[in-house]
């Protein structure tokens, strides 16, 4: 019958994900941040800003690899956030303020990995977009 072949997958591990991140590391300083959280039911972005708001860092879960509906969950969020800690770590960044927008599942892990990486989370804010009125809803269906 022959020999039986073996294929391995050439998919990558999240260490080289986390070792190639953190190459592109920006070479300037800072020790106060403001980290901006989209959590959309699809995905969950991060963006490290300074005080000014000019972006420094960014992380979300569809660009640690993964993919489809595993996207939009708590532990995708958490993971982009423990990435987004190390590297803000890495240029010194120690106290946060952070602004929360979206009504994903992604919201409290993402905080949560930030807060055990060790950085200072000094405010919360949440500013979620909420209509005054909306659109107009549609008719009543006739039977």
């Amino acid at each position: 019958m022959g020999k039986k072949r073996i294929i391995k997958k050439g998919g990558q591990d999240s260490t080289s994900l986390k070792s190639r991140a953190s190459s592109r590391l920006p070479k300037r300083k800072i020790d106060r941040g403001i980290l901006n959280i989209l959590a959309t039911y699809n995905n969950t972005n991060l963006l490290l800003t300074d005080l000014t708001g000019n972006a420094i860092l960014s992380a979300s879960s569809g660009g640690l690899g993964y993919k489809g509906s595993k996207k939009g969950t708590p532990f995708a969020a958490s993971r982009a956030g423990e990435v987004l800690a190390e590297k803000a770590q890495a240029i010194g960044v120690k106290d946060v303020d952070v602004i929360i927008k979206g009504v994903g599942s992604g919201r409290e892990s993402a905080i949560r990995s930030f807060i055990a990486k060790g950085i200072n989370i000094s405010s919360i804010k949440d500013k979620t977009p909420v209509p005054f009125n909306g659109p107009k809803p549609k008719k009543p269906r006739r039977v």
